[in-house]
């Protein structure tokens, strides 16, 4: 089990979709550890709580085949190795950052972030506005991050507010609360620490999303620049392993591997805690009208913030005709893969 994750940690190119096909074909269709549909409800619980989808899923993965050091194994095996290859490119960035290799870089990179994040967008707009009720949960939450709400408070209101609109409270799904950390500009250790590990607490809507969080939490207290921002994002996305090792980039630029090891930690740690619980959490969203309507809420949200991510990438990376041809074809390309995905899943 540790080297089939590791290993997919090593090859696992193209975010948490191509992830957990990569382990579908290896632990339904080649080991038979699980069946299709077990493996289809572990995806859909691991869509339902917070953190890095993928991640989760080989936790989820793991604790379902040895328990839970199955999940500790199944987890850090993953996470490793993609942050090992992080850290080497976080550690060659310092070196050639003066060098104007890294501006020529970001003109064929951002642009197909964007892209990526587009068409993801895209995808899975179905799933996450499927009603009229739900439109409106992502119009309040784009005017609400538009006017500067922070983004934990858009996701809580949100969330709150398809309650209103859709629970009929038979079942108390218990209470929503969520904690501020308050910390001052200069980023120690114990900062950098607090401030992923509140992000991995909230962040929903997968890796994706990351970039809204890591500007008001990261940019907004002046630890880097927006540029060193839409680095790490490039390096998270196209580096193997999951999407959020975006914190490790952002942790070694802070304080070296310390920072690094102590980014990763924090943004990863609640994901080992949210993994325990998938198949409850499947149990209460079916039991709790009024949790199922907070979900689906923040859902719609995620949907929302998602859309203010690829509007900053678009303006920060199609600023001339080169990046703007870089952005189309690498959306017809991923548009195209989609579309075969689709035509063979019909035959």
């Amino acid at each position: 089990m540790v080297r089939l994750f590791a290993w997919l940690g090593v090859i696992g190119i193209g975010g948490p979709a191509a992830h957990i096909a990569m382990m579908r074909r290896r632990v339904v269709q080649r080991d038979a550890w699980v069946s299709e549909d077990d493996f289809a409800r572990m995806v859909g619980a691991c869509a339902l709580v917070p953190g890095p989808n993928s991640t989760e899923m080989a936790m989820a993965l793991g604790a379902r085949r040895a328990g839970w050091r199955g999940l500790l194994a199944g987890g850090v095996s993953f996470i490793v190795p993609a942050f090992v290859i992080v850290c080497a490119v976080a550690w060659l960035y310092e070196d050639i950052l003066t060098s104007g290799v890294i501006a020529d870089v970001r003109r064929w990179v951002v642009p197909v972030v964007a892209a990526i994040v587009l068409d993801a967008l895209w995808s899975l707009r179905t799933t996450a506005v499927r009603d009229w009720r739900d439109f409106v949960m992502v119009i309040a939450a784009l005017l609400g991050a538009v006017v500067g709400v922070p983004e934990l408070l858009v996701l809580a209101l949100i969330g709150t507010a398809a309650v209103a609109l859709r629970a009929r409270p038979k079942h108390h799904a218990g209470s929503f609360g969520f904690a501020a950390v308050v910390l001052a500009l200069t980023p120690s250790l114990s900062k950098i620490f607090l401030v992923f590990l509140q992000i991995g607490s909230v962040i929903y809507g997968s890796g994706y999303v990351l970039l809204v969080f890591l500007e008001s939490e990261v940019v907004n207290r002046g630890w880097i620049t927006p540029e060193v921002l839409l680095d790490a994002i490039s390096v998270g996305q196209f580096t193997p392993g999951p999407v959020f090792t975006t914190a490790t980039f952002i942790g070694w630029h802070l304080s070296g591997f310390a920072g690094a090891a102590l980014a990763t930690l924090g943004i990863f740690a609640p994901s080992f805690v949210f993994a325990a619980f998938v198949d409850r959490v499947v149990g209460w969203s079916q039991r709790s009208s009024m949790f199922a309507a907070f979900l689906r809420g923040v859902s719609s949200g995620s949907i929302a913030l998602m859309a203010v991510v690829m509007w900053r990438l678009a303006d920060k990376a199609l600023v001339d005709a080169w990046a703007i041809a870089v952005f189309v074809a690498a959306l017809a390309v991923l548009r195209a893969r989609a579309a075969r995905r689709w035509w063979s899943a019909r035959r």
